[in-house]
């Protein structure tokens, strides 16, 4: 069980780190932590996935809560079914983009309100390692429902006039394969598609659109059709990225900003949130648009948390999930395309020439950097740039007139992360070669 619970999940190889009588355990601790009387379980596309789903409703049945079973879904529709059916909980079975080998949990209380581990897994894990999971004798319902009429409804409330539009897809062999095609069927757009057969073995590239190698016959294939927009999913269908007409990948922080026209057309004066990690020029769109800019940590979890306090209408992250009070305050990569499809539709403009104005800064990506001790580099850093505007709200912010940069710790491997802009690419080069010579030193 070491190292099987995470900062936002559980997750783990099948059945090395994670098997079926784990499972079961953790379905009856979360039934236990959650104080839920209904749950909602759903699951990927894996090969382990029908029998781990199997065991965790074993085991919360066996704790005395009813479970609400939707099977095969994307974890934003397994979000979305627990904020519609006003469920004590659910759990996703996925590892999301991971390898094939790999399984977990993904958890939400009532209302779709996430689950870490400083906020339930934790107490989770707790329980799984004593004899407290052990079955009372008493075995709850089991209802079989299909979520997916609903969750589409709700989608399509918000498709805003799209109008004919050639669309590629990369489903990447994950769960939205089985799922697009209903959603498309009510829009005027052709769907080509890539890879739509749930294969948990991912025969063709890793689920993981944040990596260029795995978004290559998308691009290919929108220049080869002359579409106007590409859409690449991750495996559980909670992240997605976006290529233009041209064949160029969008940067996220980028999709940010224009899905923010769209929702402040909608509320005017909407606070919207967004990752710490985002190019300027999300913040100076928000605040042109006369939006409320707030910037958030890292992490769903944050996100989502910053978004109802500030009753946020709308977040983004850099890492393709894109947040909608609309559906619980959950992420939803089919809202986003939509939002995206309307705004295209609506200013009768290609994706690229939307974008072009935000092209406006140099930013490095994000670069990782193997340190031992991350602490003492973040001190390094605190103490070289002492005229900086520091923040630490995720690891350590630094900023400039005229550069940025935050470096992250990761919350699983000896890393730290880089990512810094400038207003040229000259300083952009200066200033990630400066700290890439005191991370590496």
């Amino acid at each position: 069980m070491a190292g099987v619970f995470k900062a936002y999940d559980i997750r783990g190889r099948v059945p090395d780190d994670l098997d079926a009588a784990m499972v079961r355990k953790i379905g009856a601790a979360t039934v236990r932590v959650l104080e839920a009387q209904t749950m909602v379980a759903g699951r990927d596309m894996r090969e382990s996935s029908p029998r781990l789903a199997e065991a965790f409703v074993q085991g919360v049945t066996e704790a005395g809560a009813q479970v609400i079973n939707i099977g095969l879904c994307s974890t934003p529709m397994l979000y979305f079914a627990v904020g519609h059916w006003k469920a004590g909980g659910g759990a996703m079975i996925t590892a999301s983009h991971n390898p094939s080998e790999f399984n977990g949990l993904k958890f939400c209380r009532a209302g779709a309100v996430p689950v870490a581990y400083d906020t339930g897994l934790a107490q989770i894990e707790r329980l799984v390692q004593t004899d407290l999971t052990e079955a009372p004798g008493r075995h709850a319902e089991i209802e079989d429902r299909d979520v997916g009429p609903a969750y589409r409804a709700q989608l399509l409330k918000f498709a805003d006039k799209i109008k004919p539009l050639t669309v590629v897809v990369d489903a990447g062999n994950g769960v939205m394969g089985a799922f697009l095609p209903a959603l498309f069927d009510k829009l005027p757009c052709e769907l080509i598609r890539l890879y739509f057969e749930p294969d948990g073995a991912f025969p063709n590239h890793e689920a993981n659109p944040l990596k260029p190698e795995n978004t290559a016959d998308l691009v290919a294939k929108v220049r080869e059709t002359s579409a106007e927009l590409g859409i690449a999913f991750d495996g559980d269908g909670d992240r997605a990225m976006f290529c233009d007409e041209r064949g160029e990948m969008v940067p996220c922080d980028f999709i940010t900003a224009l899905l923010a026209r769209e929702m402040l057309r909608r509320e005017p004066g909407a606070t919207i949130v967004y990752d710490l990690r985002s190019s300027w020029v999300v913040r100076e769109e928000i605040e042109r648009l006369g939006g409320v800019p707030l910037e958030s940590r890292v992490g769903h979890s944050y996100i989502k948390a910053t978004m109802r306090e500030k009753d946020s209408i709308f977040a983004g992250e850099l890492s393709g999930h894109f947040y909608f009070r609309d559906i619980y305050t959950t992420d939803n990569a089919e809202m986003a395309a939509l939002q995206l499809l309307s705004i295209m539709s609506r200013e009768e403009k290609p994706l690229s020439e939307l974008v072009a104005p935000l092209r406006r800064y140099h930013g490095s990506g994000e670069i990782n950097f193997h340190v031992d001790d991350k602490a003492a580099k973040i001190e390094l850093l605190k103490e070289t740039y002492t005229d900086a505007d520091q923040s630490e709200l995720d690891g350590l912010t630094l900023r400039y007139a005229d550069w940025w940069a935050n470096v992250r710790p990761s919350n699983t491997e000896p890393v730290l992360r880089l990512n810094l802009e400038a207003k040229t690419a000259k300083l952009r080069d200066e200033k990630t070669a400066e700290l890439r010579r005191l991370l590496e030193s």
